[in-house]
């Protein structure tokens, strides 16, 4: 209960200010005059403006409120290391159980996680979102548990918002050492087959350690090592590491632990560097001519990654009829310039309806072998030709050829069908029609009958022979289309068909385009989440595991979004390298920046908070000496206090604050009451004046 005199006047201020004026100037020339009464007739004319004042008595029915304190415990991720989340999780318990004994105080337990962000730990800014509908005044104080790598520390103890002690409990031992690996610089594109340059440092820091020791430093790309070295402490030094494919090459340096360090996450650094392809190079050998013999042409000379070299045969050998060569072409055609010397600069050879007329020697058919089992890719397109005694079945092509032909051509009507395989291969899975029966596109009308010898068949003809194969030789691939016909989906025949998506994934699977690989496991971000696909042929998938950069490993539950194509997500929680298994396939992703500020310094320490807490009045200790026992501060309440800290205790501030329930309200000179004192002073002025 608060009793307080208040005043509501009756008439306005000035009216009141004015009569208050005039019964002083009348009560002072009556005391002068010395007139009988005066003394009783001013103390009447007071009476009568403190009644128009409306003097009262009030009772305010107050409620006080609690205190509220914050504890904050930090769970970033090197709040991991060693037994910090064992202490934090003893320091919070005890914090807690101290605090709901004190009276008059409501505690808030908050808790910070890791981002992903790169910003490290933000402890300040889960503390204010904490107490964001807490009003200044209410505040007792916050009490932090971490290991003191705060990054969004406010300058001034005025940035907070309210005037309350804020406390550190440091977790981890003084006596911590690490070593780490520092990303200087590193490149985010760079051409497939160049080579970049990486700069990178190692620092190590705690007792016994310096520049000058040499460590070992190896180098992975996507996994694998691919060198190793020896580097100074504290010296920066250039890395050479090449591009070896198109999208994301992952390039892992790791430093050699040191002994008894806190950890060894912070001995890697992951770059990864986006690979860029020049324009594919396709060169395209046309041979008798037919109705389609522009439609490859035309198909890859839209599509802007391929740069098309084309070799017609305007007139084979045997067709001579005396007219000059310079009468044919303006140059002569530099076959052993293709075929010999500059084969390996081509991305993939195709053969639309060629048939051996002389026009190549053999010689070439093996340098053609060779450069398919060395990496290269080989496409024929066939028709008749394949059939006859000019096929290239009787070259040195031969052995990397999958289908053989047996000399037959079934020429009927039919509809490409994607066979079982075909239905899960990236390169036909998913054409526009094919699930419809019979499917959504037009016929062809001749198939070449060839018995397999290898690879898959993905698309087939008329009873069930084979129309798509393609097969892996050596480190080369090759494809075989066994009609001519793939024309009339080009020119709209009966609506036409999906042949440009078709032959454009064909053209990429040949020329070795990750994307398209029949056996894969793919990981990227989407947003805050991991998506894993998993492409295969196989009908069931294994065990897919997820191990995070701490270490920790969780299964990932996948689903099959499509035939062949499997699909999971899950939540990231941490910042660093990512490992994705299955099998023996394993795929890797980088989560956040490539130098994040929550490993760049992992030794814990007071100093940081020291400042801020010394401001507000509070202090920032550590809670386990050398020998790791942990020891948590009492908890004193004080009311108003210059210094909230203590050896061995920790202060909070109990705060004013209250809320007001309702108000009581009693009238001096209201009622009976004022009109018996106005009407007995008026009687005993008139009384005294008239003896």
């Amino acid at each position: 209960m608060i009793w307080s005199l208040s005043f509501d006047p009756l008439v306005p201020l000035w009216a009141l200010s004015l009569l208050g004026i005039a019964i002083l100037i009348i009560a002072l020339v009556t005391g002068f005059m010395r007139l009988r009464g005066w003394v009783l007739r001013a103390l009447t004319m007071a009476l009568v403006a403190l009644a128009l004042a409306n003097p009262a008595i009030e009772r305010e029915d107050r409620e006080q409120l609690s205190s509220v304190v914050a504890v904050v415990a930090d769970r970033s991720q090197s709040q991991l290391l060693a037994d910090r989340s064992a202490v934090t999780d003893e320091a919070v318990a005890t914090l807690s159980e101290r605090l709901a004994a004190l009276p008059g105080f409501e505690v808030r337990v908050l808790e910070n996680t890791s981002s992903s962000t790169g910003d490290g730990t933000e402890l300040f800014q889960t503390l204010l979102n904490g107490l964001s509908d807490v009003p200044p005044d209410r505040i007792g104080g916050a009490i932090l548990v971490t290991d003191g790598q705060i990054h969004d520390i406010p300058e001034t103890a005025d940035a907070l918002g309210f005037d309350a002690p804020v406390h550190g409990l440091i977790t981890g031992k003084p006596d911590e050492r690490d070593r780490r690996l520092v990303l200087h610089k590193a490149p985010r594109f760079g051409l497939v087959g160049s080579e970049q340059v990486v700069s990178v440092r190692i620092v190590e820091q705690g007792p016994g350690t310096g520049p000058g020791n040499r460590v070992t430093l190896r180098v992975r790309r996507d996994g694998t090592l691919i060198s190793e070295r020896q580097a100074s402490v504290g010296e920066t030094i250039d890395i050479p590491v090449e591009i070896a494919h198109g999208g994301d090459n992952i390039f892992e340096f790791e430093a050699a632990p040191l002994d008894g360090e806190l950890t060894t996450l912070n001995n890697r650094a992951v770059v990864t560097i986006d690979g860029i392809r020049e324009n594919l190079r396709v060169l395209l050998v046309s041979g008798s001519p037919h109705a389609g013999e522009r439609t490859w042409r035309n198909l890859l000379k839209s599509d802007a990654s391929v740069d098309l070299v084309h070799f017609t045969i305007l007139r084979p050998p045997e067709k001579q009829d005396g007219t000059p060569i310079n009468q044919l072409s303006l140059i002569a055609f530099p076959t052993r310039e293709l075929f010999s010397v500059k084969i390996d600069e081509f991305d993939l050879i195709i053969f639309d309806r060629y048939e051996r007329r002389g026009v190549l020697p053999m010689l070439y058919f093996d340098n053609i072998t060779r450069y398919v089992r060395a990496g290269g890719a080989v496409l024929l397109a066939g028709g008749p030709d394949y059939a006859e005694a000019g096929s290239l079945f009787r070259t040195p092509l031969a052995p990397i050829l999958p289908a053989r032909p047996t000399g037959a051509i079934l020429e009927q009507p039919f509809h490409a069908t994607l066979a079982s395989i075909g239905e899960r291969h990236p390169v036909t899975r998913g054409l526009p029609g094919a699930r419809l029966d019979p499917p959504g596109w037009s016929r062809w009308f001749r198939l070449v009958e060839t018995e397999l010898d290898a690879g898959q068949t993905l698309m087939t003809g008329p009873e069930d022979k084979p129309l798509l194969v393609l097969n892996r030789e050596g480190e080369g691939r090759v494809a075989m289309l066994l009609s001519d016909h793939v024309w009339l989906w080009a020119r709209g025949f009966e609506g036409g068909g999906p042949h440009v998506p078709l032959l454009r994934r064909l053209g990429h699977w040949l020329m070795q385009e990750p994307d398209l690989d029949e056996e894969a496991l793919r990981v990227s971000l989407r947003g805050p989440e991991l998506m894993v696909e998993r492409q295969t042929l196989a009908d069931e998938i294994g065990d897919v595991t997820v191990t995070s950069p701490s270490g920790q490993t969780s299964r990932l539950a996948m689903n099959e979004s499509e035939p062949g194509l499997w699909q999971g997500s899950s939540p990231t929680a941490e910042t660093g390298l990512f490992t994705v298994t299955e099998s023996d396939k394993t795929a890797l992703v980088h989560v956040g920046p490539q130098n994040p500020r929550e490993y760049t310094d992992v030794l814990s320490t007071p100093e940081k908070l020291a400042g801020l807490s010394s401001a507000t009045g509070g202090q920032a200790l550590r809670l386990s000496d050398v020998g790791g026992e942990v020891s948590v501060p009492r908890v004193v309440p004080l009311r108003r206090a210059a210094q909230y800290a203590g050896s061995g205790w920790i202060g909070l501030k109990t705060t004013d604050a209250s809320v007001l329930n309702g108000v009581d309200r009693y009238p001096l000179l209201m009622g009976l009451l004022g009109l018996s004192l106005l009407l007995g002073f008026l009687s005993l002025t008139w009384f005294r004046e008239g003896r």
